[in-house]
């Protein structure tokens, strides 16, 4: 549905994408993550046809961006992270104008639009202007919009932003029922919600992507040691005495726990091996009583700073966005 190969795009001396690639298929959810400055927005404008790729190539469905842009345009649905929005009509007229650009037929409209708010949850502010309402509100008028043509591919940057929790369990209902008949590419930093909506995500740092797969693939990719945190009753020698025995134990630390007589061990095993079992009866038969014992798994956030070295790349957004119009008005 979309392929995307070699993509750079440089502003002056700073590279904002370098060389990227990867292919999304059809029905699917991706999201799309990395640390601000990544280059996360400025690939989705590259996708979308506002501003032009330095170097590589973007297909939608079959269509090359820069070649067909009519047609590749034709099949996107796109969600900026600050909307585009005429605050001076009401949501009501603002999505009939905007039905009336993207191509739906007179006799349709009116339906159509109806259908089309009730799926974002518009109808009780439809009549309101645009500038009078919340941020979440204004968030939904432009999902709305990029709904109105009934696009192959979805790109929603940032569609949790100002939303309330209650707000975000329903776009995220929204976005997974869309799904089905739409390829839908979005951007967070809210890793919970990505690792809760995506089938695939891609991890994006320096311009460059770092890693891709599902939530529980970029799980298992990073679980390389198996670590576990017990807390016993004893004395350090006997704890010290049994795992040294223990052929499954890499390496282990100790620190005094909270209650009186109490030891947290913080042991490393070897790769996906589960020592739980060997451990618990290792212990007790040593006469070291239990009293918690966790495995301790990289989350989501875990593998995100892990793989971006949790580092700000620095760049002013502000700026960036002057770069971007300034390569816009350059077309």
């Amino acid at each position: 549905m979309i392929i995307v190969e070699n993509l750079v795009k440089r502003y002056g001396s700073h590279v904002a994408v370098d060389a990227l690639s990867f292919h999304v298929e059809p029905g699917k959810i991706y999201g799309f993550v990395g640390p601000n400055g990544a280059g996360k927005s400025t690939t989705m404008n590259v996708m979308t046809g506002y501003i032009a790729a330095s170097s590589g190539v973007v297909k939608i469905d079959g269509h090359d961006i820069l070649q067909e842009p009519l047609a590749a345009k034709a099949c996107i649905g796109y969600l900026p992270e600050m909307p585009p929005l005429y605050t001076g009509m009401t949501v009501w007229e603002y999505l009939m104008f905007a039905a009336q650009l993207k191509g739906v037929p007179k006799k349709e409209r009116k339906e159509h639009v109806r259908t089309i708010m009730e799926k974002t949850g518009l109808r009780e502010v439809e009549e309101r202007l645009i500038r009078n309402l919340s941020k979440g509100y204004k968030q939904r008028v432009g999902f709305a919009q990029a709904l109105l043509h009934d696009p192959k591919v979805l790109i929603l940057d940032e569609p949790m932003v100002g939303l309330d929790p209650k707000q975000i369990i329903e776009m995220r209902k929204l976005i997974r029922e869309l799904s089905g008949s739409h390829t839908i590419i979005l951007s967070s930093h809210i890793l919970s919600e990505i690792s809760a909506v995506c089938d695939q995500i891609l991890i994006i740092s320096h311009g460059k992507l770092v890693a891709s797969g599902s939530p529980q693939e970029l799980e298992e990719m990073m679980q390389t040691k198996a670590e576990v945190e017990v807390t016993v009753l004893g004395e350090a020698e006997q704890v010290q005495a049994v795992l040294s025995k223990m052929e499954e134990v890499e390496s282990f630390t100790m620190d005094v726990g909270e209650e009186l007589g109490s030891l947290v061990l913080h042991i490393t095993a070897g790769e996906n091996v589960d020592i739980r079992k060997e451990l618990s009866v290792a212990l007790a038969s040593a006469g070291l009583p239990i009293l918690s014992m966790n495995r301790s798994e990289k989350s989501l956030e875990d593998i995100f700073l892990e793989l971006t070295g949790a580092e700000e790349m620095f760049v002013d957004e502000e700026e960036e966005e002057e770069e971007e119009a300034d390569d816009d008005s350059d077309l």
